[in-house]
C-alpha cells in the first residue's frame, strides 16, 4: 500500500508516536509525507519515507496528484483544526480529492488509529 503521512506543526509529536506505535504495519508499506513531517518520523523511527515539499510549499498538492492518479492507498493526516493554516485551500483540495478518488483519509488519532487497528487485526487472522 501506498500510505501518506501529513501533520500540521502543532500535531507532528502525535503523528511521530502514531508512527512508532504502528511501525509494525508502516514498515511494510510504502511511505510518503510532506517534508517537515517525513523528515521527522523518519528519524524517529528509521522508515524509509519519500518525502515531499513542506505542506505551505506545495506538499499537500503533491500528494493530492498522487491521489488523483490512483497511486495513494491512505492518508493520514493529522490536522490541526484550531490554528488557522496559510495553506487551508490546499488542505481542502486534498480532503476533497481523497471523496473524489474515494481514499480513505484520517484526519485525526482516532480515525487513524481505527483504520490501523483494523489492519493489524486483518494481519493477525
Amino acid at each position: 500500500m501506498n500510505i501518506a503521512l501529513i501533520a500540521h506543526d502543532k500535531k507532528k509529536n502525535n503523528i511521530i508516536e502514531f508512527a512508532k506505535k504502528y511501525l509494525h504495519i508502516l514498515k511494510n508499506h510504502n511511505l510518503y509525507a510532506t517534508g517537515t513531517t517525513g523528515t521527522k518520523i523518519e528519524e524517529a523511527t528509521n522508515l524509509s519515507i519519500t518525502k515531499f515539499n513542506s505542506g505551505p510549499l506545495g506538499g499537500d498538492q503533491q500528494i493530492g496528484a498522487k491521489v488523483s492518479e490512483g497511486q495513494m492507498d491512505l492518508i493520514v493526516f493529522f490536522r490541526d483544526p484550531l490554528t488557522p493554516q496559510p495553506h487551508e485551500p490546499d488542505v481542502n483540495a486534498l480532503l476533497r480529492l481523497c471523496d473524489v478518488y474515494n481514499v480513505p483519509i484520517a484526519t485525526n488519532l482516532k480515525s487513524a488509529t481505527m483504520i490501523f487497528d483494523s489492519i493489524t487485526s486483518q494481519i493477525n487472522a
